[in-house]
């Protein structure tokens, strides 16, 4: 009897425990929805998001223009010609490429936070919370040629796709040179001269490095950097640079700077050179 009795007890606590678990996974599950996962995008996945240039009808006269190959993007950027349809990029610059910043973060589950390439914010409405995604893309040809771009979307997908069309749209060119009195070599590995640039808090001070130094500054802004072609450079900030939208506005900004200079000598030895 008092065996029957123990394997009762035994079969009941089994079934309160199934009981519990389920009720547990039933409350757990919802949290992270079907449709949210399929929705995230990794960067393997941006390389395909240039649309066709078939379907292209210009609608401006520097577009119709292009079409005809009159004009070049280096000359374009030179005369400070608005470039105001993101195809005109794509027909002149077909090799352009482009790098996404991190600036989002999800919390992990043993404490801190995962970097991901979309910020997602939230606000309140009637109706409940609404999500609005943003995300940062730098673009580039490694020669010069940069553009930093930011853009907003319900959808992750989108959100990248917008990012990348207003940075083509935000080309500049760059002004390489050899400004450290350390190397004076000649060559377009570094910096002409200091540029400063800010953003919000965060403030940038570019300096021209000599030859082989690299580029001693964060991951972030060696983004810029490589993408602008930039070998060696030194880097100074101050400000809250955990900010990385406004990091890389503010090292976009230093670099525009150098512009404001003219320097006929070393643009006609840059020239010269890349001939």
């Amino acid at each position: 009897m008092e065996e029957k009795a123990k394997e009762i007890l035994d079969k009941e606590k089994i079934e309160s425990v199934a009981a519990v678990e389920q009720a547990v996974d039933a409350v757990v599950e919802p949290v992270a929805p079907v449709d949210a996962v399929k929705e995230e995008i990794v960067p393997e996945d941006v390389k395909n998001l240039h649309p066709s240039l078939d379907k292209w009808k210009p609608k401006t006269k520097l577009g119709k223009e292009v079409m005809e190959g009159k004009w070049d993007i280096r000359t374009v950027l030179q005369n400070g010609i608005k470039i105001k349809e993101f195809q005109i990029v794509d027909k002149l610059l077909p090799e352009l490429g482009h790098e996404i910043i991190y600036i989002g973060g999800s919390p992990g589950k043993g404490g801190g936070s995962q970097r991901t390439i979309t910020k997602k914010t939230a606000r309140m409405h009637k109706s409940g919370r609404r999500f609005r995604i943003s995300s940062l893309v730098v673009v580039g040809t490694g020669d010069g040629i940069i553009g930093v771009g930011q853009g907003t979307g319900k959808e992750h997908r989108n959100a990248i796709e917008k990012a990348v069309e207003h940075a083509k749209l935000n080309l500049m060119l760059i002004k390489r040179g050899c400004g450290s009195w350390q190397c004076s070599c000649g060559q377009p590995h570094s910096l002409p001269l200091r540029g400063f640039g800010r953003a919000g808090s965060v403030t940038v001070e570019l300096k021209p490095a000599p030859r082989g130094t690299g580029l001693a500054m964060s991951d972030d802004l060696k983004k810029i950097m490589k993408a602008a072609g930039v070998k060696d450079a030194w880097s100074r900030t101050s400000g809250n640079t955990s900010a990385r939208t406004n990091l890389i506005k503010a090292g976009f900004n230093a670099l525009k700077s150098m512009n404001n200079m003219k320097q006929p000598f070393l643009e006609k030895k840059v020239e010269q050179k890349r001939e």
